[in-house]
């Protein structure tokens, strides 16, 4: 089973044309974060649009128990735990030594608030059971954009949230990835969903959802 399903999950993201490594620092929450890439994707849903969403959302996550899916780079868990968080960061094995990496890059040198983000190898839909269902937050960025993975990836969810965990994800309105459909009429079939935040020049939103 676990074979079969596997293949879905692409080794390499097709998504971008050509690939490259670079290293830029972005502004979030008052915050500078150094992140590597070894890809050529825009970290415009990650940086520029969270920043403004932990502006106007005013959570407070301080101590709070956290899990980012499709981490990729890190660095929407590396801001939550510079704000305090335990924050356990998840993607695909071959991503995670880029978010060590970045870890790594963006320790303060007082130390981290409460304590350092882990990083785990996580296949939506696989092996979801290895891990605990008491988180308070559920964060991705970018992540809705395989419909292959959407039953896998609320699966995931479902799991992750059975004791209370609230769940925001942020997406690019792709309408040839099947964005829309996924926040429209697939998460609502377990969820609550609401639409937080919206970038119309982007075209990114950020929706906030609870298990039923």
């Amino acid at each position: 089973m676990i074979g079969d399903a596997a293949h879905i999950f692409p080794a390499e993201d097709g998504l971008f044309e050509e690939t490259f490594s670079t290293d830029n620092t972005y502004r979030v929450h008052g915050l500078n974060i150094t992140i590597h890439q070894d890809y050529s994707a825009s970290l415009g849903v990650a940086a520029s649009v969270w920043d403004s969403f932990f502006e106007n959302e005013s959570l407070d996550l301080s101590g709070t128990r956290i899990i980012e899916l499709g981490g990729g780079t890190g660095l929407v868990g590396i801001v939550a735990a510079r704000l305090g968080a335990h924050v356990t960061i998840t993607d695909l094995p071959s991503a995670v030594s880029q978010i060590e990496r970045n870890i790594a890059a963006n320790t303060p040198f007082s130390g981290w608030p409460s304590d350092g983000p882990s990083v785990s190898a996580l296949a939506w839909g696989l092996d979801h059971s290895r891990f605990s269902s008491s988180w308070d937050f559920v964060l991705g960025a970018d992540i809705v954009y395989l419909p292959e993975t959407f039953p896998l990836l609320l699966d995931t969810l479902v799991h992750l949230c059975r004791d209370g965990a609230v769940v925001y994800l942020a997406s690019t309105m792709r309408r040839e990835h099947g964005a829309q459909d996924f926040y429209d009429h697939m998460l609502p079939q377990m969820f609550s969903v609401e639409l937080v935040q919206r970038d119309p020049e982007n075209n990114i939103n950020i929706y906030k959802a609870t298990l039923r």
